[in-house]
């Protein structure tokens, strides 16, 4: 190896340091004085120096011992020179557990008076406070006149020659912090001390798209640079944010708009009828309750980001690794991180536990990919293994940007010489030595990275943008029909005006009694004035408790959601978690579901499951409509391989190819074998051979041992041929301890049988075999060997070396040397694995499509294992014909879209509708995505009933929910469980995130986390028809109850001329809303069933009625406002017809406009509570508490206030009307014939539309209500034969195959395997 390709710490690390010789010889001056830059006669910084000449002690001097004559070629030392960051001293072993203190560990000193005060070496900029080293003025002159690098070319950053020790540095003379700065930054990290005032300003970091420079071991230096926290928030408010960004998206409601509106016009002077306050007061009650509610959503965020933010890590400290939250994990810091532990901040690679610095990632949180994804660090680091060493390093990283792209890095390590004045060894780093924040270790003991982004500064958290504001389909309905009210409003105002208009300028005269003859206002302002006071005294039009209303039914609802113990989820202590109430109702509108697969309807687990060897079938157990195919149990195959016959041969070679073709590296823990690998499927292929006693336990780079029946069999790997997604195969070439080469190929059915040697027995039998694990969505492989001989093997030997050679088309020319030797191979059987679905997740998505959702899954896996996984989980049922777009380029896919889309067409018109499933990868999807093809790809897609998305990407997923929801009107949910599918979430009307595992960032990013999609099923069906049902429910009643009200008093403007005057107590108007019928539509918005929960799951096409807008459709909410026109003319004209000539008291009395009033106001009351109690379908104890409740509070309370607020000079209308009006006879018959008139009409026409036009729902009612049973006629055996054959006669087009093997261009499988051996103990990393 040349000096420069030489490890910098390789001195450092070994056991024996070059030794340092040094003979007169190497005097430079050539004389006989003592050798100067000797180690002999220098002793390390701090330690006492014996004097030359007198041998007494005396005061040690500081000085240097440098070679001035060094070249910048020597800068990693030759066997002459001092190595190691000290020069070493009488041992032969550098003592790396001693503490350098203040001083530089490349400084030595010297008795000798010239190295005092001799030259500077050339170049030399001397170190950082020369004060500290030279107190003398005379001395600190001596580094090149004032210490300035000569070599210094405007470079920001320590000179490239300058050697800085721990705990020096540019920072390491500045100030102590002071208490509060240490308790800031120490234990109060996870405090934003802008109060989330930057965020809410856009305000961009000092650091965004500025490369940053990252001092190693220098913590101080890092610290003063203001370098972003890892602590991170999700939450959506802030101390100073919470008040604008609340009441901005309150006032962009258009109820509350009106009512500050109105609140305002209230301050004008004798223009509000109703007083000042009747307006303000409640809209600020409503809006404190909104405020609660919203602070209470935001407290679980920060609760949830607390408990992320103190999560443990080890982070180097003082030469030792101690226990860390994440929060306090800086910029610069070496973080030690164990197996399984997540990564919790983006950090560069140093070294681990594995042979040349190689570790293991899943980043499903990230991409949701399963395969395992290989990391190895710079060779250069990669020996830095304990604490000691790592503490060592010296330098800076220059790193890029902080940016949102999770598979790109560029940086590069300056690290300081070992040797002093020598030029920093410059390390390039990229996406191999980047583990990213979010990214899980496996499969590595431990792992040192150093931290390059942090916080919110972390690509993870880069591409987790704020999320959207959402707005649900119900919500904007009501935007609208509050406009319709307002308009109504406006009418209503302006009819009142113009009549009183008409009446001024005709019968002003004749109204002597008012005194206003001598009065001559402005006509036009009279006219503004009168339209104003119209528009506050029908306001409550407006129903001003409607938001506040549906903001805490909402609230409880998803409080209902959270609560669900169905949806609780044990083995990881997860319940649901609905994040954003303000979307529950959308819930139960869905019309498309996109999903991830990994992770989400897949549980990220192989399971080794049957086999088929010599034409026989063997599984675990034997399934009954397997056992007349002759299919036996595992242990009669490892009876059967014992026999000394060709069936024997065949199982043992069977088993020896999947012990020994793989590249899994094996790890015995407590007596137990653990199988390292980077496709989840060759770890189960290797524990299935174990499980079918043949033991694979060690890895050498040339051979691999396997275990057979106790005895140790080694076989030496002679060469690899990786698989790809090309060649879909793998094959070893191997030499058994036999002494004969084979060649074990596993693969693809497809390339394996045309491989295969002519006048094969078992070919037709395990192609049978093959269709049946494939029917089953079991993931398949075939495996064949052959024998080759030495002349053979050598002659393509050669042929792979020169491929293996070639600088340019080297994966292609090996991939033309593969093709060579895997040919005329003999047939040993076939494997089925099975990828482990979540529980339920067929059943659930089954119920799904029959709730008229269509399911589309796009994920990163490729299409053969989309089709297995969506057959296995019931998404594509054997009854449906697969339409696959799978083309290279734009032209093709374009022409393919219209020719399939024509013939469907076609098709359908002729009356054929079959059911169709969509398959599209990748790059055939960036070309549907494009304007010119999109709208085809759409109408196809949309006539098929489900579709799959293969090879996506994040942006590719994000686009396609896009696509759809902007073509459509229909709620889109997306779900998913990996910070790529973000964007997706956020694309999507309703965001559904899979929690259970810690640091998911789709959970975070959603609006419901639930931790199983089966668990998706009673969310929508139930949960979601529910809550939109009730709450279309609540706004259509409050809407009616507040027409009910206010047109009562239109009708009676005209009898009072349309003078504003109001028929009912001002404060009581207010009281209508806010306190007497509140309770009624919380009740029904929270408890009302229209259908029980297991009538929902029974029957999911009642979930329709929510798809097709049933309940809230603009029919429905105008029959209401006709209903609610009806009850007030009713409610009125008998009010009037009572009391036409009014009623006389017992003591001769009138009885006045406020006893008419009060009466007309508490029939209108017991009115819509009679209403409310007409369309409740459930009767619970908190019904009976809202409806006859609030009438006999009403009864109560109306009373009191009248005598108590006249004592205290308010409402003083009331004034001894409570002995007047609630001893009368007449005013209790009021408030029975008023509302049984009314809500005659309305019972009836119940009865009549469920009689003789039920709805499905009314139908279901029915059935629950007398518990009926379900006579539909059941087909299963019949339809269980008919799918059968349809999916064996798809099967021979397409099966798919068990490899997901990660394929980059910079791993080489082979060179990995061959870099490990298990039999030598790994570092401990301690």
């Amino acid at each position: 190896m040349s000096r420069q390709q030489q490890n910098p710490f390789d001195d450092l690390l070994s056991d024996n340091p070059h030794p340092n010789q040094h003979t007169t010889q190497d005097d430079p001056f050539g004389d006989d004085e003592p050798n100067l830059f000797s180690p002999s006669g220098a002793t390390p910084y701090g330690q006492g120096a014996r004097s030359g000449a007198g041998g007494g002690s005396s005061k040690p001097q500081q000085g240097y011992a440098l070679d001035p004559f060094f070249d910048d070629d020597d800068e990693y030392g030759g066997g002459g020179q001092s190595s190691g960051y000290m020069a070493p001293q009488s041992s032969s072993t550098v003592n790396v557990n001693r503490s350098f203190g203040r001083s530089d560990p490349s400084l030595l000193e010297s008795h000798m008076p010239l190295a005092q005060s001799g030259a500077v070496p050339a170049g030399f900029a001397g170190p950082p406070d020369d004060k500290q080293y030279h107190p003398t003025s005379s001395t600190s002159k001596a580094y090149g006149m004032g210490g300035g690098d000569p070599f210094d070319d405007d470079i920001e950053g320590p000179s490239a020659y300058a050697f800085s020790a721990p705990g020096s540095g540019p920072y390491a003379a500045q100030k102590k912090r002071s208490r509060w700065q240490r308790i800031r930054e120490d234990h109060l990290t996870d405090v934003d001390w802008t109060f989330g005032l930057n965020k809410m300003l856009g305000r961009r970091g000092k650091f965004d798209g500025v490369p940053r420079e990252i001092s190693l071991n220098d913590a101080e230096g890092n610290r003063v640079k203001g370098y972003e926290k890892n602590s991170v928030t999700t939450g959506k408010y802030g101390p100073i944010t919470f008040l604008p960004k609340f009441l901005f998206a309150e006032f962009s409601r258009s109820a509350n708009l009106f009512f500050l509106f109105t609140a305002i016009i209230q301050q004008v002077p004798n223009v509000s009828p109703t007083g000042r306050y009747t307006t303000i007061v409640p809209l600020a009650v409503v809006l404190i309750a909104s405020a609660f509610k919203e602070i209470k959503e935001d407290l679980k965020r920060h609760a949830s980001d607390r408990s992320l933010n103190n999560s443990t890590a080890q982070v180097l400290i003082n030469q030792a690794f101690q226990p860390r939250p994440w929060r306090r994990i800086r910029v610069g810091d070496i973080v030690r991180l164990e197996a399984n532990a997540f990564i919790p901040a983006d950090m560069v690679l140093l070294s681990s536990s594995e042979p040349e610095g190689l570790c293991y990632i899943e980043t499903a949180n990230l991409d949701g990919e399963t395969n395992l994804k290989i990391k190895q660090s710079h060779p250069s680091t990669a020996t830095l293994t304990n604490p000691q060493a790592v503490s060592l390093l010296r330098g800076h990283l220059l790193s890029e940007a902080p940016n949102s792209s999770l598979y790109t890095y560029d940086g590069t390590f300056h690290l300081s010489s070992t040797h002093p004045g020598a030029a920093p060894t410059k390390i390039p780093v990229g996406p191999n030595q980047m583990l990213l924040r979010g990214a899980q270790l496996r499969n590595t003991e431990w792992v040192y990275g150093v931290v390059v982004n942090a916080g919110h500064e972390t690509k993870l958290m880069r591409n987790a943008t704020d999320a959207p504001v959402k707005r649900t389909a119900v919500e904007r309905q009501v935007n609208r029909q509050i406009l319709y009210l307002f308009v109504l409003l406006l009418i209503l105002s302006l009819v009142s005006t113009i009549g009183g208009s008409i009446r001024t300028a005709f019968f002003n005269n004749k109204s002597w009694y008012l005194r206003l003859a001598g009065e001559s206002p402005n006509k036009a302002k009279q006219f503004i004035e009168d339209l104003l006071t119209f528009i506050i005294l029908y306001n409550n039009l407006i129903p001003i408790s409607l938001i506040m209303t549906m903001e805490v039914v909402k609230f409880q609802q998803a409080s209902l959601i959270n609560s669900d113990l169905d949806m609780y989820y044990a083995p990881t202590d997860t319940p649901a978690l609905c994040r954003t109430s303000s979307l529950v109702e959308e819930l139960g509108q869905i019309a498309y579901i996109f999903s991830d697969k990994t992770g989400t309807l897949t549980r990220n687990e192989m399971e080794f499951r049957e086999c088929s060897v010599f034409g026989t079938m063997y599984a675990q157990t034997v399934d009954d409509n397997k056992r007349e195919m002759g299919q036996k149990t595992f242990e009669t195959l490892r009876q059967r391989c014992m026999e000394d016959n060709e069936e024997g041969a065949t199982l043992r070679e069977f088993l020896s190819l999947l012990a020994v073709c793989h590249t899994v590296i094996p790890e015995e823990r407590e007596g137990k074998m653990v199988y390292q690998a980077s496709s989840p499927d060759e770890a189960a292929l290797v524990s299935g051979a174990e499980m079918l006693g043949y033991r694979f336990h060690t890895r050498k780079p040339k051979s691999v041992f396997i275990d057979v029946n106790g005895q140790s069999e080694e076989y030496e790997v002679l060469n690899v041929c990786e698989f790809n997604s090309s060649r879909k195969r793998m094959s070893t070439v191997v030499r058994g301890s036999d002494g004969r080469i084979k060649l074990y190929t596993k693969g693809a059915d497809t390339v394996i049988f045309e491989r295969l040697a002519p006048d094969q027995q078992l070919t037709e039998t395990t192609l049978v075999h093959l269709e049946d694990y494939a029917t089953e969505g079991l993931r398949t492989l075939c495996l064949a060997y052959r024998e080759i001989s030495e002349d053979e093997y050598a002659k393509w030997s050669m042929m792979y070396d020169n491929a293996a050679a070639q600088m340019h088309g080297r994966a292609e020319a090996l991939d033309k040397a593969a093709e060579v030797i895997e040919q005329n191979l003999i047939l040993l059987g076939a494997t089925a694995i099975e990828d482990k679905l979540q529980d339920g997740v067929p059943d659930a998505i089954h119920t799904l499509q029959q709730a008229g959702i269509k399911i589309w899954v796009l994920t990163g896996d490729r299409q053969e294992t989309a089709i297995n996984i969506g057959l296995s989980c019931r998404l594509i049922s054997e009854s449906m014909n697969l339409v696959i777009i799978n083309t290279e380029t734009a032209t093709e896919t374009s022409e393919l879209l219209n020719k399939r889309l024509f013939a469907i067409k076609n098709q359908r018109m002729g009356g054929d509708v079959e059911e169709l499933a969509l398959i599209i990868d990748g790059k055939s999807l960036t070309y549907a995505l494009e304007k010119d093809c999109a709208d085809v790809f759409l109408e196809l897609a949309v006539m098929c009933k489900a579709v799959i998305c293969c090879r996506v990407s994040p942006l590719q997923k994000a686009l396609v929910v896009k696509l759809v929801k902007k073509s459509t009107d229909a709620p889109l949910l997306a779900i998913g469980d990996g910070a790529n599918d973000v964007s997706m979430i956020q694309a999507a009307h309703v965001g559904v995130g899979i929690s259970g595992v810690e640091g998911l960032q789709a959970a975070r990013s959603a609006d419901v986390a639930i931790s199983q999609f089966r668990f998706l099923r009673k969310l929508l069906l139930v949960h979601g028809s529910w809550s939109y049902q009730r709450l279309t429910k609540l706004i259509l009643y409050s809407f009616y109850k507040n027409i009910t009200f206010a047109l009562t008093l239109f009708w009676y403007s005209w009898f009072n001329d349309f003078s504003g005057q109001i028929s009912f107590e001002g404060w009581s108007m207010s009281y209508y809303n806010v306190i007497f019928t509140i309770l009624p539509p919380l009740v029904i918005g929270i408890f009302d069933q229209f259908v029980s929960a297991r009538m929902l799951d029974r029957y999911p096409q009642l979930y329709q009625l929510g798809q097709t807008n049933h309940f809230f459709t603009p029919v429905r909410f105008f029959y209401w406002v006709g209903n609610a026109f009806y009850h007030s003319v009713v409610l009125f004209l008998f009010s009037v017809l009572v009391f036409y000539n009014d009623l006389i008291a017992s003591d001769g009395k009138n009885s006045g406009l406020w006893v008419w009033g009060t009466t007309l106001y508490l029939a209108v009351l017991l009115t819509v509570l009679g209403k409310a109690a007409l369309i409740s379908d459930v009767w619970t104890k908190y019904t009976l508490a809202a409806i006859p409740g609030s009438f006999v509070f009403t009864m109560i309370a109306l009373p009191l206030y009248a005598i108590i607020a006249p004592l205290l000079n308010f409402s003083l209308d009331y004034k001894g009307i409570v002995p007047r009006l609630w001893a009368d006879a007449v005013f209790y018959f009021c408030l029975i014939l008023f509302p049984v008139v009314c809500l005659l009409r309305d019972y009836v026409w119940k009865y009549y539309s469920r009689t003789y036009h039920p709805t499905s729902y009314h139908i279901v009612q029915e059935i629950q209500k007398f518990n009926l049973s379900d006579y539909r006629p059941r087909q299963e055996q019949f339809q269980k034969a008919i799918k059968k054959v349809r999916a064996t006669q798809r099967m021979r087009r397409q099966r798919g195959f068990a490899f997901s093997q990660t394929e980059t261009n910079d791993q080489d499988q082979t060179r990995l395997i061959r870099a490990y051996d298990t039999s030598v103990a790994r570092p401990s990393g301690y």
